[in-house]
C-alpha cells in the first residue's frame, strides 16, 4: 500500500517514533485499545496471533456468569441458554468473520479434535480415493492429524513444500491433486511466515480433481478477510483464542457447507451431536443439522470471552480491521529493513501485503537467546525454530507504537551480545 503514512516519502525521512506517533494519530481504530485489559509490565505485546488480550467487557462477563448464571440459574442454565451456545457462537463466529450464512458453523472441541472430526467425515465422504494433500510448513497439529489419520485408513500423504518467506501456491496444489486426491487440508495463513493463501483458487483448483478442502483458519479468523460461503469452501475449523480473544484453552470452531452436512458421517458420536441428547435414547442418530459435529458436553465458561470480542469485530467492520493489519505489518517490517536487517536478520514473510496475514517473521541465529530477555523487559513476541521471531500484530488491540517499542528492543537485544555469567 503506497499511501499509508508508513509508506510516504515523509515518513521515511523521520524518525521510528515520529512515523509511529502519526500513525497512531490517524488510526481510525485507536480507541478500541481502550475495551482492552492491559498489563502494566507489557510495552509492546506482539504476541496476539498466539494469544489474544482479554476485553474488559469478558473480565466483567466471566464474573458475573459465576454468580448471575451458574450461581443462580444452576442446571435451568442448559434449557436457558448453554445448550444452544455451541450454534448460535458458531453463527456469530460465521456472520462477523467467516463470510459464512447461518447454521454452518459451531462451537466445540480443540482445533485438533475438530480437524481429526472433519478429516475422517471428508474420507469417508471420498470412499474411491487414497491421497491427501498437505504442506510441509504446515502448524503440527494438522501433519500429526493427518498422518495418523493416513495410518488408519491407509490414505496415502501427498505433500507440497512451501517456500521458507512464504506458503502454498495455487501452481503447487494444482500439480498435486488428481483422480485420487480425497481432500487438500491448508492453513490460509501459514502460522510461521505469514503467507495468505489464495483461498479461493485453491478451492476451485481441489474441487475441480473432485477433492474436498478443509482449511485451517487459526491464523486468519478475526484478523483477515475470509468468505467461506463465497469460496466454495467445504470445510473449516480454527481456534478463537488469538484474534477471536476467547482466552487460554478457549475452544474452537468448525464449518461444514450446509449441503454436506446431511452426507458426512462425523467419527466421534456423542450425545451433544445427536438428535435427541435429553431422550437419553439406546441407539445414536445424527442430528440433521452442523449440531451433529458436536460430541461432548460443551465448554460453556470457554464461550463467553469470544463474544465480547465479536461486538468489536463487528462494529469495526472487516475492511477497516485488514487495513489496520496492513498498516501495522508495514510498519514492522519498514523498521525491520531499516534497523535489524543491517545487523543480519531476514524477513522470512511476504513482502506484498496482499500476500501477508497479521504477523511479520524474521529470522537471525541469535533469537533463541534474546528472546527471554525480551521478555524480561517487556517486549512480548514469540520464537518459532529453528530461527525465527514472529511479531505478531493484532489488529484492534496493537498500536504502532508497541511495534516501534518491539522492533527498537530487539536491535538492543542484538547489540548487546550474549549476557555475562
Amino acid at each position: 500500500m503506497t499511501d499509508s503514512p508508513a509508506a510516504s516519502p515523509q515518513a521515511r525521512t523521520s524518525t521510528p517514533a515520529q512515523r509511529a506517533a502519526l500513525l497512531d494519530a490517524s488510526d481510525p481504530l485507536a480507541h478500541f485499545r481502550d475495551a482492552f485489559v492491559a498489563s502494566d509490565d507489557v510495552v509492546a505485546y506482539l504476541d496476539g496471533n498466539s494469544l489474544g488480550r482479554p476485553t474488559h467487557a469478558s473480565a466483567d462477563r466471566l464474573a458475573r456468569f459465576a454468580t448471575e448464571q451458574w450461581g443462580a440459574r444452576l442446571i435451568r442454565g442448559w434449557d436457558e441458554s448453554w445448550y444452544e451456545l455451541p450454534l448460535s457462537v458458531g453463527d456469530r463466529i460465521g456472520a462477523t468473520v467467516l463470510g459464512a450464512a447461518p447454521g454452518q458453523t459451531f462451537v466445540g472441541d480443540s482445533t485438533t479434535v475438530i480437524l481429526y472430526k472433519l478429516v475422517r467425515a471428508a474420507l469417508e465422504a471420498r470412499p474411491d480415493r487414497t491421497e491427501i494433500v498437505l504442506d510441509s510448513g504446515n502448524f503440527p497439529t494438522d501433519r500429526f492429524v493427518l498422518q495418523g489419520v493416513a495410518a488408519e485408513r491407509g490414505a496415502t500423504l501427498r505433500w507440497i513444500a512451501p517456500a521458507h518467506d512464504g506458503g502454498v501456491t495455487a501452481e503447487q496444489v494444482a500439480d498435486a491433486v488428481g483422480p485420487r486426491t480425497a481432500l487438500v487440508l491448508l492453513s490460509h495463513v501459514a502460522y510461521r511466515s505469514g503467507h495468505l493463501a489464495d483461498a479461493a483458487t485453491i478451492t476451485r483448483l481441489a474441487h475441480d480433481a473432485g477433492a474436498l478442502v478443509l482449511w485451517d483458519l487459526c491464523h486468519s479468523a478475526g484478523a483477515v478477510p475470509v468468505e467461506l460461503d463465497a469460496w466454495d469452501v467445504d470445510l473449516a475449523a480454527g481456534c478463537t483464542y488469538k484474534y477471536l480473544n476467547g482466552g487460554p484453552g478457549s475452544p474452537a470452531f468448525g464449518y461444514v457447507r450446509a449441503d454436506l452436512q446431511a452426507t458426512l458421517t462425523q467419527p466421534i458420536q456423542g450425545w451433544m451431536g445427536s438428535a435427541a441428547p435429553f431422550e437419553m435414547g439406546p441407539e445414536y442418530a445424527p442430528h440433521p443439522g452442523v449440531r451433529r459435529f458436536l460430541s461432548g458436553t460443551p465448554a460453556v465458561v470457554g464461550m463467553l470471552a469470544m463474544q465480547d470480542m465479536l461486538d468489536l469485530l463487528a462494529h469495526a467492520g472487516t475492511e477497516r480491521v485488514r487495513a489496520k493489519s496492513v498498516r501495522l505489518t508495514e510498519l514492522a517490517l519498514d523498521l525491520v529493513d531499516e534497523l535489524l536487517v543491517p545487523l543480519g536478520v531476514a524477513v522470512a514473510s511476504p513482502r506484498d501485503a496482499d500476500r501477508r496475514g497479521s504477523h511479520v517473521t524474521i529470522d537471525h541465529a541469535e533469537f533463541e537467546r534474546v528472546v527471554p530477555r525480551l521478555w524480561q523487559q517487556g517486549v512480548v513476541p514469540d520464537f518459532r525454530r529453528p530461527d525465527g521471531l514472529r511479531l505478531g500484530l493484532s489488529p484492534l488491540s496493537t498500536s504502532f507504537e508497541e511495534v516501534r517499542i518491539g522492533v527498537e528492543a530487539i536491535r538492543a537485544a542484538l547489540l548487546e551480545g550474549p549476557a555475562g555469567p
